[in-house]
């Protein structure tokens, strides 16, 4: 419980990190975060002399992981770009609608039917979305682009089914040459802030990756030893860490009209918990119930 704990709570704190990193841009810190935190997950696997997984790696799982590296990259350079520029809130927003986007894969891809308060739940979202566009003035992108591309990211994980540390490997990897090579022309233009920022500039830049694989592995240890249930509801901490940092220590605006649009997602979380608690309940109780006897009938 602890690590997992530990694991949102670095991750809810990121909003706090990466405006550290300016006068860089989004772009550059991308790339850094790509490349800094291939040297720490291979760090991570030397230790652990971790290198067995590489012989089974089919091409099927090299295609899923270098799609699933394709869309962390678009989820990592948005968030990015969102704390930058003062728009926490609204990517926090993002991982508060991401479970909700979960439900909805299910249906479309795995043809799964929903229960009546799964259905009240997508239908309060839906609203949210609506409400906070006339917020906006505009659709909340930031939000939308990070909970589909993090809820397609876990869906592709699901199929490469590998662990976190040896699939980061993968799609660090295939990352990198694009991410070096767009560091490169940032230094050759003159544009880059790594080594011409000072020392300070360059460490934060090099620790991006172990700030991306620390929570990585403390999640990794959560995950293996208490159930996904109690992991489904620590997912909140990071999101609502997020959120707090955007509204009191990024002083972000929240008027009223952007209180209901988030009062609205909420609700549908807590459906969305609740009615998932009481299912896996149902199904635990189901299994306990000794199956009825078969009456004996003696052959003659």
């Amino acid at each position: 419980m602890l690590f997992g704990i530990a694991a949102y709570m670095l991750w809810g704190l990121f909003p706090l990190y990466w405006p550290l990193l300016k006068p860089a841009g989004a772009l550059e810190i991308l790339a850094h975060r790509i490349m800094w935190s291939l040297v720490a997950v291979l760090a991570v696997l030397a230790i652990r002399r971790n290198w067995d997984w590489i012989r089974r790696l089919t091409p099927r799982s090299l295609g899923v992981l270098t799609l699933a590296a394709v869309v962390i990259t678009a989820n990592w350079g948005v968030y990015i770009y969102a704390v930058n520029t003062g728009r926490t809130i609204e990517a926090a927003l993002g991982y508060f609608i991401n479970p909700l986007i979960s439900v909805l894969f299910g249906v479309v891809i795995f043809r799964e039917r929903l229960r009546p308060w799964q259905w009240l739940a997508i239908g309060l979202s839906v609203v949210a979305v609506a409400v906070l566009t006339a917020d906006y003035g505009r659709l909340p992108w930031i939000a939308l682009v990070l909970a589909f591309s993090f809820g397609t990211y876990g869906l592709l994980k699901k199929f490469a089914n590998m662990p976190s540390a040896e699939s980061l490997t993968v799609e660090t990897t295939v990352l990198f040459v694009p991410a070096l090579a767009y560091a490169i022309v940032l230094q050759a233009q003159g544009d880059a802030t790594f080594g011409h920022e000072g020392l300070g500039q360059a460490a934060l830049l090099a620790c991006a990756g172990l700030v991306t694989a620390i929570p990585l592995m403390l999640f990794n240890a959560a995950a293996v030893r208490i159930p996904l249930s109690t992991i489904g509801m620590l997912q909140y901490l990071a999101p609502a860490l997020q959120f707090l940092i955007g509204l009191l220590v990024q002083h972000e605006e929240m008027p009223p009209s952007r209180w209901a649009g988030f009062l609205l997602v909420w609700a549908a979380l807590v459906i969305l918990t609740a009615d998932g608690v009481r299912a896996g309940h149902r199904t635990r109780r189901a299994a306990r119930t000794p199956a009825p006897l078969e009456p004996v009938v003696e052959s003659t």
